[in-house]
């Protein structure tokens, strides 16, 4: 991380900040470090309003930006800037996009990502739709989004974790463990970090979920996706906040058509007559978002062994789920420092990477 990064933290503790206030530091000051270190007199020629400098004055005194950040490193929680490169492109592009991202887990530039939202009560169609539909996109190659909800968030995740695929969820609260909400999903949190995917939220550290972090956390999930696919909402559904985020941003919408009698059913029903396309199979989105050679494009990525040594390495090693060389060398019967040479090389070759203590995943 730049030293930028724990004043960004630093600002993004003052409640009174938002998206358009640090857009006008950033403009104004250049660097945050600038921005920090600035008077009143000055934030007042950027752009800031009387009552919010006036606070940011009076709870600066009580933040040691070095500190803050240090209280981020010890629970392993990164944070990624808009101008950072890795920051997601397309969340750039919306008019409200987060100054900064907390995430644990790991972020990719510019992957294909499909949101899936619905109910948190679901009906046994409403369950099954979800759970072929999110494992038929993740299959293709598509990342699925979705805010670890109860209901169908949490289905769509659990089965890209069923397939050990990448699944991201946004949260309404801070990403410590003790923050994550609901608690009983702070075990699924681990899993997708595990599973190679990541955690994500606009929240510092110790941020409850309150009820007005759902709706702002909903349009982070449409903004990192091509389009949002709504499964069982009814017609006062946070699903249906976020389609009206991602109509907003642009990004296409799509439906799943239920039964007329079902109150799930009537926000998506009602979706697909004011124009969201009709979705009954992934061919329906990935045709739509011209995607349908996602999957044709994830074989062609398959690396070809040189000799049996890699063929056997490949073999114990994923995409998505990092494995220590120790793990490794167990699991292969190598010796280590043989096992070691074979990696570095293959590193070169780039069909492994070494994601940072020793732990390997299949190059994509």
């Amino acid at each position: 991380m730049s030293s930028e990064h724990k004043y960004y933290n630093a600002f993004n503790l003052i409640s009174q900040m938002g998206p358009m206030r640090f857009k006008k530091l950033c403009i104004y000051f250049n660097t945050m470090e600038n921005a920090w270190n600035a008077s009143a007199a000055e934030y007042k020629k950027a752009g800031l309003e009387e009552i919010v400098i006036e606070k940011i004055i009076q709870i600066k005194k009580k933040i040691s930006p070095e500190k803050e950040f240090e209280k981020l490193e010890r629970k392993n929680i990164k944070i990624i800037t808009i101008n950072d490169a890795l920051y997601p492109k397309l969340l750039r592009e919306i008019h409200t996009a987060p100054a900064l991202l907390y995430y644990r887990g790991e972020i990719k530039k510019d992957e294909c990502t499909i949101a899936i939202v619905g109910s948190r009560k679901f009906s046994i169609y409403g369950r099954q739709v979800c759970s072929q539909l999110a494992r038929e996109l993740s299959q293709s190659g598509i990342t699925i989004a979705s805010g670890m909800a109860l209901g169908i968030d949490g289905i769509a995740h659990r089965e890209c974790l069923k397939l050990k695929n990448r699944t991201v969820a946004i949260l309404g609260s801070g990403i410590d463990t003790n923050s994550i909400y609901p608690s009983n999903n702070r075990q699924i949190a681990e899993e997708i970090i595990l599973g190679g995917g990541a955690i994500i939220s606009e929240y510092p550290i110790g941020t409850p979920p309150l009820k007005q972090h759902f709706p702002a956390r909903n349009r982070i999930i449409s903004g990192l996706s091509l389009g949002i696919l709504v499964i069982e909402a009814a017609e006062s559904s946070g699903a249906l906040i976020t389609a009206k985020f991602a109509l907003e941003q642009n990004r296409e919408v799509f439906a799943v058509p239920g039964s007329i009698y079902s109150k799930t059913s009537e926000g998506a029903n009602n979706l697909i007559k004011l124009g969201a396309k009709l979705a009954a199979k992934a061919e329906d989105i990935l045709e739509e978002l011209n995607l349908e050679s996602a999957t044709e494009t994830k074989k062609t990525r398959e690396i070809i062994p040189d000799n049996n040594e890699e063929a056997l390495i490949l073999e114990n090693l994923s995409p998505d789920q990092p494995l220590h060389i120790d793990q490794l060398a167990k699991t292969t019967k190598m010796n280590v420092t043989a096992l070691s040479s074979l990696l570095t090389l293959m590193e070169i070759k780039g069909k492994v990477k070494n994601i940072g203590g020793m732990r390997y995943v299949i190059s994509s």
